[in-house]
């Protein structure tokens, strides 16, 4: 039995999971573009990469399962409407957003510095928002 604590047990981890509509062009991206490191494929529907300290599983769109009844697995239908994203804090805002526009990112602006956080954003093939967000030390404006 798990005791009631205020964080999850020891060796729990976190697996954050996209729809993706075409799985090879998103294994690429992650993978070629992101960095990430591709750990596994399954028969073509899903792929599992370490990103950033992390799980990142990507997944086909697909209909209700036995654990799952009433859910359907589907991408962003509109990119411009997010419920989900992901943030990577990063020391060099400039400098990231530098590197990964030069494996074929797309950002949707330069970074922008707000003197608290300087931060840009990026979408993946099916539009899944992503954030690049540097914040400076303490102290700094």
């Amino acid at each position: 039995m798990i005791e009631p604590t205020r964080h999850f047990p020891d060796g729990a981890e976190l697996t954050h999971l996209l729809v993706v509509a075409e799985l090879s062009r998103s294994v690429a991206f992650y993978r070629d573009v992101v960095g990430a490191e591709l750990v596994r494929e399954y028969g073509g529907t899903s792929a599992v990469f370490r990103l950033a300290g992390t799980w990142l599983l990507l997944v086909t769109s697909g209909g209700p399962t036995a654990d799952k009844p009433m859910v359907t697995f589907a991408p962003p239908a509109d990119p411009d409407t997010v419920s989900s994203e992901m943030t990577f804090r990063v020391g060099d805002c400039r400098a990231v957003c530098a590197l990964l526009s030069e494996r074929g990112a797309v950002f949707l602006t330069p970074p922008v510095d707000y003197g608290y956080e300087v931060r840009c954003f990026f979408r993946d093939p099916d539009g899944h928002l992503l954030e690049l967000s540097e914040v400076p030390p303490t102290g700094s404006a």
